[in-house]
Formats: C-alpha cells, structure tokens, sequence
C-alpha cells in the first residue's frame, strides 16, 4: 500500500513556498480579473485602479497563510468584513472571487494538497463577506 508522505511545514506559507510564491499567486489572481470576462462583475467591484487591492491581498495572505504580518503591521487587525462593508458582495461576487482564487492557485503551481485545504477556508471567509443579497 502507497501512503502518501504528510507535509513537512509548519504553516502554508512554508508549503506554498515563502512570500516569493505569494506574491506570484496575488499578482495572477488580479492579472486573471482584468482577463477573464467570467470575472466582470468581481473586476467592477474593484474600481479603475488594482494596484492598492494587489499590494494589500499579497500582504494579507502572507500573515494568513503563516508568514510575515506585512498587512497588520501596516493597517492593524484585517477586520475582512468592515473593510468590505462598502463594496457589494453577493453570491455572484463570491462565486466568482472564489473561481478567480483557485484558477491563480492552479496557475502558479500552488500544490493540490494544500489548494484544496485553502479553497474550504477561502469559501468560508467568502461566504461571511457576503453583504447583498443574490
């Protein structure tokens, strides 16, 4: 029987492979909104300018994923849900940031293992953001 080997990381920031592999999965995950036309309506919810959302997701996702706390050291405690208050976010927006999230993962080689794993925390999150109906 083949058991496959467990990860050897202490935090899915190692996993992934360190803020060099963050940055890449940030950079695809806008590069894909302004790209794929199955992403208007998460695109429009973001303004003109992604710039500010690209550097603060990558900053983000490197203290959630374990690493360094580039987004708290910066702007204090996330508060996901009040900084999004002002944007509608409904299931279509979700569904679609969700689509756009694993899409970049599966671009930028994050391991299935792990994708898997951050897709279910990703849902759960996404899903709490929700603010509008529909």
């Amino acid at each position: 029987m083949n058991i496959p080997e467990q990860p050897t990381f202490d935090t899915p920031f190692a996993w992934i492979g360190g803020e060099d592999r963050v940055k890449a999965l940030a950079e695809r995950f806008y590069d894909l909104m302004d790209l794929e036309s199955g992403y208007a309506e998460l695109r429009a919810a973001h303004g003109p300018d992604l710039g500010s959302a690209r550097e603060k997701l990558f900053w983000f996702l490197c203290g959630w994923l374990g690493g360094p706390q580039h987004y708290t050291d910066r702007f204090g405690h996330p508060r996901l849900r009040m900084r999004h208050m002002p944007f509608k976010i409904g299931e279509t927006e979700r569904d679609q940031w969700l689509a756009c999230m694993a899409q970049a993962m599966a671009e930028t080689g994050v391991p299935n293992e792990l994708a898997e794993r951050l897709k279910e925390s990703f849902f759960k999150t996404a899903d709490w953001m929700r603010n509008t109906e529909g």
